[in-house]
């Protein structure tokens, strides 16, 4: 099949609004914190790295680190500040607002997203680890 020009921008961008929604989708789901649900998010081979810490590769790997590290917490909000995308590449700069006891933080993050089929490939989240860490403990 062959596009002409216009056919192939109208798909590139049909293509970026909806990988925009998946990670629209994905930061409000975060305030039901179900760690099945979010990693259900990723591809099988999904990505999620922390910048501050090393990767983790592998869909159950994510729910597994994503039911340790938010297993804690009692509340989380995440303020979509910004998005824009470009290709299969989504860009969320971000507020997450996170409670956990009588403990809280704001985290100003920016995550970058890698889309395949409408799934996250790849997700690199970076912040700043001692504003979390001197919140939280």
């Amino acid at each position: 099949m062959k596009f002409n020009k216009t056919e192939l921008g109208n798909l590139r961008e049909s293509t970026m609004q909806l990988n925009e929604k998946v990670i629209r989708d994905f930061v409000e789901a975060w305030s039901r914190l179900d760690a099945k649900e979010l990693a259900a998010y990723f591809t099988e081979d999904g990505v999620y790295h922390n910048m501050p810490m090393g990767p983790i590769a592998g869909r159950e790997k994510v729910e597994e680190f994503i039911r340790g590290f938010a297993g804690s917490w009692t509340e989380t909000t995440w303020d979509l500040l910004n998005i824009s995308s470009s290709g299969n590449v989504v860009f969320a700069e971000r507020l997450d607002r996170t409670r956990s006891g009588d403990k809280s933080v704001d985290l100003p993050c920016v995550g970058v997203f890698e889309l395949e089929g409408g799934k996250i490939k790849v997700w690199r989240d970076y912040f700043d680890l001692a504003t979390y860490g001197n919140a939280m403990t």
